[in-house]
């Protein structure tokens, strides 16, 4: 199979030669300079190079950028840019660029993808995630009751910018999946209610996901945190699945798989194994297999791999992985193709 056939295979829950080899978040700066150190090539210099160096299927992603050049910079981490609907007329020229896909990039990749070399996919911002960029963290869940007029406008507006995306990327290729970056729960669950997400989400995802649907594009969703309840409002929204499911948020994906049989996942493996040594990590990829060899579930590190993993570790995690993706392809063949 070529990637992007597999990519297909999988997420079809269809037989597969072997799960694919996926970094779906590449890696942390910070490990790429350890890795420097303990000797990983000059040569392998952006995130898809360091793909090919290890063996790995290549993913390209591109994420729209909602803000143009100028916009104006919060003063730190989790602060907002905006308080009120004054500052959202004064600080709207800055966003939604009219033009985000570079063409020559995606008229690239794309005939990559043609050849099966490559599987395509682009996040935006999502319309939680969007919004509490723009107010900040804490001015952002008080404005689901104190300002709930402009979260409606600011997610009305997003919604109509992202249909333009899709309709410009569109216009080159079909990208096989999409993301909604939302980071909507921390490790004890969602940070808002099902009436709240049904309420300021539900009827833009309305909007968008018919299109990507139409387009044969898979839409997900990218949250950390503890997605196990709001796994279940993404389902009824149409969307077509989730990641990175963060282990040490508490997310199982057997459990998953049994109250959503039909979903894809990407993601998954602890992170936090892979500085423990062989042992641990067979033990986390043995965790993962029965629900991979079911289809719709691609394992991959349930985000960058930390700088405490070294180069040694991290060639013995992706020896590892190339022999269980072999035994579950084997496995799918018995599991799905009898199914």
């Amino acid at each position: 199979m070529t990637t992007r056939e597999r990519f297909h295979a999988v997420m079809d829950f269809q037989p597969f030669d072997r799960l694919p080899l996926l970094e779906w978040a590449g890696w942390w700066d910070k490990t790429i300079e350890r890795w420097r150190g303990e000797g990983l090539p000059a040569a392998a210099d952006d995130r898809y190079a360091i793909c090919r160096h290890f063996g790995l299927d290549v993913y390209k992603q591109d994420w729209f950028p909602v803000c143009r050049p100028g916009c104006p910079a919060p003063v730190s981490h989790g602060a907002g840019i905006i308080a009120d609907e004054a500052d959202y007329d004064r600080i709207r020229p800055h966003l939604f660029p009219a033009a985000p896909v570079n063409r020559v990039k995606w008229e690239s990749w794309a005939a990559e993808q043609s050849r099966g070399d490559v599987v395509l996919w682009f996040s935006v911002d999502g319309f939680f995630w969007f919004a509490r960029r723009l107010l900040g963290i804490e001015r952002h869940l008080y404005a689901f009751y104190d300002q709930p007029a402009l979260l409606h406008r600011i997610n009305a507006d997003l919604a109509e910018w992202i249909l333009r995306v899709i309709d410009q990327v569109g216009a080159i290729c079909t990208p096989d999946f999409m993301t909604f970056g939302e980071d909507m729960s921390y490790n004890h669950g969602p940070m808002l209610s099902r009436e709240c997400f049904d309420s300021f989400m539900r009827p833009y995802y309305d909007r968008i996901i018919p299109v990507l649907r139409q387009r044969g594009i898979l839409p997900l969703i990218d949250s950390d945190g503890d997605i196990t309840t709001p796994a279940h409002w993404f389902a009824d929204a149409g969307l077509a699945g989730i990641l990175p499911l963060e282990r040490q948020a508490g997310v199982d994906i057997a459990a998953l798989r049994r109250e959503h049989p039909r979903m894809r996942f990407i993601g998954h493996f602890d992170k936090m194994t892979m500085n423990r040594g062989e042992a641990a990590m067979r033990a986390e990829f043995e965790r993962l297999a029965p629900t991979a060899a079911q289809g719709g579930f691609l394992i991959s590190c349930d985000h960058q791999t930390p700088p405490g993993v070294s180069l040694d570790a991290y060639q013995t995690y992706l020896a590892l992985f190339r022999e269980v993706a072999a035994e579950i392809g084997r496995l799918s063949q018995q599991v799905i193709g009898c199914a």
